[in-house]
């Protein structure tokens, strides 16, 4: 066969570069740290890496949003243990207006205070987040959640019942947040009769008043009728012989309710305390009305007591039932509040959860995906020290052949 100079050349070019091409090879997988540079390499574990790779991504923007969560959640549980020492002051001050040796004059200073706590609170409810948006106003979160009516004076929810949920797993969306609705103004006002009616009879006076509030609050959610408003009717009726009976709207309980009248002496019922005096009253009947249920945020309830307490020549009663209305309230929205922080403890506790599962599954997928993709440091380094002694050989032989000429075999 015979072998031309060209031909020569080439070969010996060709093995050169193709020495070249291998330690180049060798080079790129140390250098990105895998042994596959492209789909070709390994169609299978390149089509697994891609899949591992994504779902990294995934579990990444979960952590993210659960970063966000905890942070979010962290700011509203400060924002309402704060609320909650201000609701133990409100029922503090309110306590103490009950005091009988308290002039008009200290009950202006607790009105004073009681503003002071009332700007407070209306602050907090009204609390911005790191983005800047309303934490209680729901979606609407641009305006604020609560804002003060002009015309009525009264206080008044802007926002929406919405939250604003994030995904921190595949299966698993938290909101960040909690309306203002559901914490502030769901909230019920004291549950209580209107005045009492004399329907038959002369009594002297008759009184009804709630003695155990408690008790009264769990016969009038099991009892209010809000179809029929006359079976919210209740009435007293007293015989000739000084004998009462409770009906409902004219017809006698089940069981009944009966006892023998004594004026001036309570009539003890479901947690309502009825005094009636006179001995006119019997024969005769007295009717009361549970009174409607009204939902009221706190605000409102703080800037009713404030009302009271600035109000001059104040009876006993009056007061007595201010102070009733403004400890029940708060109580309730206390209760409402602390309800919330657990809710969002149980929230903190699942992100806490899900985050630390969703830090395993990142380890256990690069792991997997070091094991399908990542090059072996050893063996790169001695392919690449390889084909470096490879090329040089090829080189060395290169520069040998091509200055060899037929002028060399001529003796």
């Amino acid at each position: 066969m015979r072998i031309s100079f060209n031909m020569q050349f080439n070969q010996s070019l060709n093995g050169i570069l193709d020495t070249q091409k291998k330690m180049s090879r060798a080079e790129n997988q140390l250098t990105k740290q895998t042994r596959i540079l492209s789909p070709a390499d390994d169609p299978a574990a390149s089509a697994k890496v891609l899949g591992l790779n994504q779902n990294l991504a995934q579990i990444e923007q979960f952590q993210k949003n659960s970063v966000l969560l905890q942070n979010n959640l962290a700011l509203e549980e400060t924002i309402l243990t704060t609320m909650r020492t201000s609701f133990d002051r409100v029922s503090t001050l309110s306590i103490a207006t009950g005091n009988g040796t308290y002039t008009e004059r200290e009950r202006q200073a607790i009105a004073f205070e009681m503003k002071n706590i009332q700007t407070e609170l209306f602050d907090l409810m009204n609390s911005k987040n790191a983005d800047g948006g309303y934490i209680f106003a729901g979606f609407q979160d641009r305006a604020p959640a609560y804002e003060l009516d002009q015309g009525s004076g009264r206080y008044k929810f802007q926002g929406d019942d919405g939250f604003k949920a994030l995904q921190i797993s595949p299966s698993i969306s938290m909101p960040g947040n909690d309306s203002g609705k559901a914490i502030f103004d769901d909230v019920f006002a004291r549950f209580k009769t209107q005045l009492p009616v004399v329907a038959s009879g002369s009594p002297t006076s008759v009184k009804i008043a709630v003695a155990q509030q408690n008790q009264f609050n769990a016969f009038y959610m099991g009892n209010y009728d809000n179809q029929t408003a006359a079976n919210n009717t209740y009435n007293i009726a007293i015989d000739a012989a000084s004998n009462f009976q409770i009906l409902k709207n004219g017809v006698a309980l089940t069981p009944a309710v009966t006892g023998s009248y004594v004026d001036g002496q309570d009539i003890n019922f479901n947690g309502l305390s009825i005094k009636i005096t006179g001995a006119s009253a019997a024969p005769g009947q007295i009717d009361f009305t549970l009174a409607l249920p009204e939902k009221k945020n706190i605000l409102n309830t703080i800037q009713d007591f404030i009302a009271v307490l600035e109000t001059s020549g104040l009876s006993n009663d009056q007061l007595t039932e201010a102070i009733q209305d403004v400890l029940a309230q708060t109580e309730d929205s206390a209760s409402k509040l602390d309800s919330t922080l657990a809710n969002i403890g149980g929230r903190v506790n699942v992100l806490d959860s899900v985050f630390g599962s969703n830090e395993d599954l990142t380890i256990n997928n690069k792991e997997y995906r070091a094991d399908l993709s990542e090059v072996d440091f050893a063996a790169a380094m001695t392919e690449i020290k390889r084909q470096e002694i490879a090329l040089q050989a090829v080189s060395t032989t290169f520069g040998k052949i091509s200055a060899t000429t037929l002028f060399d075999f001529i003796r």
